[in-house]
């Protein structure tokens, strides 16, 4: 499944990190046995600690370490939900009216040194519970970021396989997004650059994750974003975009195509250098959260 990024380009809004209230509290047991992660005006979503199991397993250096989960999620359905997911798996000839879509099961896959959600098999339902459309094909694996569908439930399932609360928490941290820096340009429009910290790892001397830059006239409208996917090498000070995608007022969201994956040099005495002093001290600062669930010493 995918999000659907919203139109209103407010901050908080475009980085995907305006939670309701209702996603802000901690799961919630259900009598079946489904446990509550949180709720919009279009989806409601769970998943069942019980049926979380690590597939896999790799020795590190705190011993066996997961690295591939199995579990089993939910999630019902309003009418704009289901009309959303129905057009997003082209199903309008399965099951051509949304209101009788009201919820699925999926069996998923979950990566957490990848940071990545597999679903391996779909189910959905009518109200009923008589079975509308199903499938055991595997989908894409898609990384969990800030615009991720998913990102509810990988934080979930990986907590529950780690017996913590670590993802949850930082997911739902009023700091989760680290401002980097700021510049104006001689024509007066503002561009800065954000980090979601939920998606930093550390990776021998490369720290990546995924960053939101903004460009603002001087208005205040927003012009172009850049949700970039980097590689920054801390020690020698250069970066390399590994993915990304790019909204403009004119062609809306595109994906970034081409990538050379080569390295450039930061340079001193420049905002993004900034930035980069700023992530050094992050990576000190919060060493056991950028290593977390490493493999390697």
């Amino acid at each position: 499944m995918k999000i659907l990024v919203q139109k209103c380009l407010g901050l908080m809004l475009v980085l995907g990190v305006c939670l309701t209230a209702l996603s802000l509290q901690p799961a919630t047991a259900q009598a079946d046995g489904w446990y509550w992660l949180s709720s919009d005006s279009k989806y409601s979503k769970y998943y069942d600690p019980k049926s979380v199991y690590t597939a896999e397993s790799a020795k590190g250096p705190q011993g066996d370490t997961p690295i591939a989960l199995k579990a089993w999620t939910r999630t019902d359905y309003a009418y704009a939900g289901a009309r959303e997911t129905i057009a997003a798996y082209k199903l309008q000839n399965v099951i051509p009216d949304p209101g009788k879509f009201a919820y699925s099961y999926a069996k998923v896959l979950v990566s957490p040194q990848n940071r990545t959600l597999q679903y391996l098999e779909e189910a959905f339902y009518d109200k009923q519970g008589n079975r509308l459309w199903h499938t055991t094909a595997p989908g894409s694996v898609k990384e969990i970021n800030s615009q991720a569908f998913d990102e509810t439930f990988y934080t979930a399932i990986v907590d529950a396989a780690f017996n913590s609360n670590r993802e949850q928490e930082r997911a739902k941290s009023r700091d989760r997004w680290l401002s980097l820096w700021e510049q104006t340009t001689v024509d007066g429009n503002r561009i800065s650059m954000m980090t979601d910290t939920t998606t930093l790892r550390l990776r021998g001397d490369n720290l990546i994750g995924w960053f939101w830059q903004e460009t603002k006239d001087n208005n205040g409208a927003v012009l172009e974003i850049k949700f970039l996917k980097l590689a920054i090498n801390l020690p020698q000070g250069s970066e390399k975009v590994v993915s990304g995608r790019y909204w403009s007022q004119q062609a809306g969201w595109t994906t970034l195509r081409d990538i050379d994956g080569i390295y450039r040099a930061v340079r001193r005495n420049t905002p993004k250098y900034e930035g980069l002093e700023m992530l050094r001290i992050y990576v000190q600062d919060h060493r056991s959260w950028v290593q977390r669930y490493q493999l390697e010493k």
